[in-house]
Formats: structure tokens, sequence, C-alpha cells
């Protein structure tokens, strides 16, 4: 007896990619890319610097300067009224700070005054007794006495000087009112201008000095005029 035949068969399953793997599949492999090396500091390679704008082109805000403090006690010194080393005893107004230290070792004193404004009446800065060695040179008014035995004095074009002056030369540029004695020599400059009497062995006076008194010559060592 022959078999029987199944009445249904079942058909073979196929599996079909899709057409899009299919393509990936069959295409060819690609190169791996490997990315760039970036620059390394360790390396002694530098890095690129990040971008900075210029000054002038920063915002009002980031370049607002501090606001200036305004102290009232802060002025401009005006120029001292004497140049050199000298002993002084008399009055000396101040109108300004005053600071250092006085003793009977030893004293440094340090006097900033107050610059003048307007033409106000002068007033004498130092009135009293100067005396000094060498060399001294006066920017300002004093009035009193000055005297050295063998220094030089020197009266600038902007000073002021009413005292009497005995010294041993004694270099006249801006106005003086007293006597005058230069044991030595007396030289007037351009704008000089004294009201008082001359006493010297040896007179200079540039054209434009102005001097109103008497001049009396002084006897040298040997006793000539």
């Amino acid at each position: 007896m022959a078999p029987a035949k199944a009445a249904l068969q079942l058909e073979p399953i196929i599996e079909t990619e899709p057409v899009a793997e299919k393509m990936v599949r069959s295409a060819p492999a690609s190169p791996v890319t490997i990315p760039q090396r970036l620059p390394n500091a360790l390396a002694g390679i530098e890095q690129p610097k990040p971008h900075v704008r210029p000054f002038a082109t920063m915002t009002p805000a980031a370049s607002v300067a501090r606001p200036r403090r305004d102290r009232s006690e802060s002025f401009q010194a005006r120029v001292p009224v004497i140049t050199g080393e000298a002993t002084y005893r008399g009055l000396m107004p101040v109108d300004g700070i005053i600071s250092g230290q006085l003793g009977a070792s030893g004293s440094a004193l340090t006097v900033k005054q107050r610059p003048k404004n307007g033409t106000i009446e002068s007033v004498p800065e130092l009135n009293g007794e100067l005396g000094f060695k060498d060399m001294l040179r006066v920017n300002g008014h004093i009035a009193g006495r000055v005297f050295s035995c063998k220094g030089t004095l020197i009266i600038d074009a902007s000073a002021k000087v009413d005292a009497h002056i005995e010294v041993a030369v004694c270099v006249v540029s801006g106005i003086v009112n007293g006597d005058v004695i230069g044991h030595e020599r007396v030289e007037l400059g351009s704008g000089a201008v004294i009201n008082g009497n001359i006493s010297t062995r040896l007179l200079k006076i540039k054209p434009g000095a102005i001097f109103q008194g008497d001049c009396r010559m002084l006897k040298n060592e040997k006793g000539d005029a």
C-alpha cells in the first residue's frame, strides 16, 4: 500500500534583507580617520592664544577709571625760601605743613608752604638772623640780617631781601633793601635793584641794574684802596 501524500506542504521561508542594509554590506570598507592631535604644552608646542580685543575696543564699563580722591590738604609746595646750609634765629610764618624733628643733638625740618595766589603784598618768610659758611641762595622774601665771614650769597631774580647783608661775595639779581657789605666783591645783575649803600673791594654792575645809594671802596689786606 503506497504512503499517502500530505495534503498540505509548507514552502521554505526565504529571508530577504532590506535594500539599504544590503548596500551597506556590499560597499567597500572605508579607512578609519584618526582625529588630528592637539598641540601639547608639555611637548614645547605653544598653544594658540585666545583672541583678546584691544584696549580701545573695550566697553566703557570695563575701562571705567577709579574716581580721584579730592584731598583738601594736597597742594603744590612753593620753592624753598633759601637753599643751602645755614643757621637761623627768628620768626617764620607758616601756611602749610611742617614735618621733622627739632632737638639739641640734631634736627631735620621740612616746611611745605602753600603757593601764593594773586598779587598779595609780600610778607617776609624768614625774619631774623641768618648765618652760613659756604654758599646760600635766597629764592623768596627774607628780612633781618644775613652774615658770613667767607661765604657767597646769591639773591635770585625772584627774591626780595629787606636786610643788612655782610658777606664775602654777594651776587644780586633781585631786590635788596638795605646796606650790602661784600668783603671781596659785589656783583649786580641786569635785573638787580639795590636801595642802600654798598661797601666792597670790587664792584661789578651789568647794564640794566638799579643802584640807589652810596658806594665805598674797602681797603685790601695791604692797605690799598
